[in-house]
Formats: C-alpha cells, structure tokens, sequence
C-alpha cells in the first residue's frame, strides 16, 4: 500500500533534535547541500508547490522541518534537515549542526532512512561524504537523489549516476542512487517507491 505523500503538511520548525515530536512511529529525513534542489525535490515527491519553502537564497532552511502525512500528529513524517554547506551561515550555526546532526542521525529511533539530495552535476563533495560516514555509523539506509538531471544530456547523466553509485556504496553499502529532476518529474515514481520501503518496513 503507496502513502498519500499530498497529504503531507507543515507541523513545526526545531532549532534541536529534543524539539522535534515524541520519537515513536516512522519518518524519512531529507538533507543535501543548500543548493542541491532540497527543497524542490521534497516539493515534488508530495504534489506541493509551497510545502518545503524555496528559495534562491541559499540555507534558508537553518532548522529541522516537520511534515507528518495526513494528521498533524500522523506517526508517518518527513523531515528537512538544515542545508549544509552554505559558506553564509554563522560560525555558531555552522557548530551547533555540525553537532547535532549525526546526533539526530543515530539517536533518532523512528528515523528510517534518510534522502540525499545531490546536483548531478556536482556530487559527492565532502560534506556529501560526511553525511554518508554519518549514516554509516548510524546503521541508516542512504536513498541519493541526483538532482537537476534535466541539466546534462541522457549519456553524461548515465556516466554520473553510475560512478557516484559506485563511490557512494565504498562509504556507506547501505545506499541506493537515482536520477532526480524536479522540472521533469524524472524520478518521482521511484523515489517515492523507496519512500514507501522505509515506511511500510
């Protein structure tokens, strides 16, 4: 049985994992570089132009997002995790989630696998890796979205997704690659099938 990811809708922002809801049911993290397509993707994926704000400025997303399917105090979420990798953001910030994810990461109970969202054509930076050594420790399946997949031609789209499935699986063995675009819908279908995995697991 699929979930209605349209019914998801916005329940509260957490600037600490200790704000989010009670930590019972199931939920699916997304995180990527601020300007990977975070935003757009989750967009996407539940038929929603406005849920996950969008912006052209960089990481305006700076706190956890809670989005529960359907009730707002539905057991099923998805939760946007802060962009990372955005050079503006203050020193104090930068610290604070430099902690506090990988603790949200492994602590997290209901936590079931976790979105990465990464420009096709710039994947795999270190703070991509950092996330996938993160998940690694914490026993977490990866799901990667390349994002953006409208931008290169079919061939070099293929070529990418190919050596970042290869390079990501040396990190983490428990993670699975996909092209992604938001435009084209390419992609949708799947994601949300791995989505559904994670859920009815």
């Amino acid at each position: 049985m699929s979930v209605d990811y349209r019914q998801a809708q916005f329940l509260l922002s957490a600037a600490e994992p200790r704000q989010l809801p009670a930590d019972t049911g199931d939920e699916v993290a997304f995180a990527g570089r601020s300007n990977a397509g975070k935003s757009s993707a989750l967009n996407t994926i539940t038929d929603q132009k406005q849920l996950a704000r969008v912006s052209k400025t960089p990481g305006r997303t700076q706190q956890i997002n809670v989005f529960p399917i359907g009730a707002l105090d539905s057991e099923q979420r998805l939760i946007d995790l802060p962009g990372y990798g955005y050079a503006k953001a203050p020193p104090a910030l930068r610290a604070h989630w430099q902690k506090a994810l990988p603790q949200y990461l492994e602590e997290r109970q209901s936590l079931r696998g976790l979105v990465l969202i990464m420009d096709v054509r710039h994947p795999l930076g270190p703070l991509d890796e950092q996330m996938l050594l993160w998940c690694q420790a914490a026993g977490l399946p990866v799901h990667i979205l390349l994002s953006k997949a409208d931008k290169l031609r079919r061939g070099p789209a293929g070529n990418t997704l190919q050596s970042v499935r290869s390079a990501a699986l040396q990190i983490c063995p428990q993670v699975s690659t996909q092209l992604f675009s938001a435009s084209t819908r390419q992609g949708v279908d799947a994601a949300r099938a791995r989505l559904n995995e994670w859920f009815q697991a």
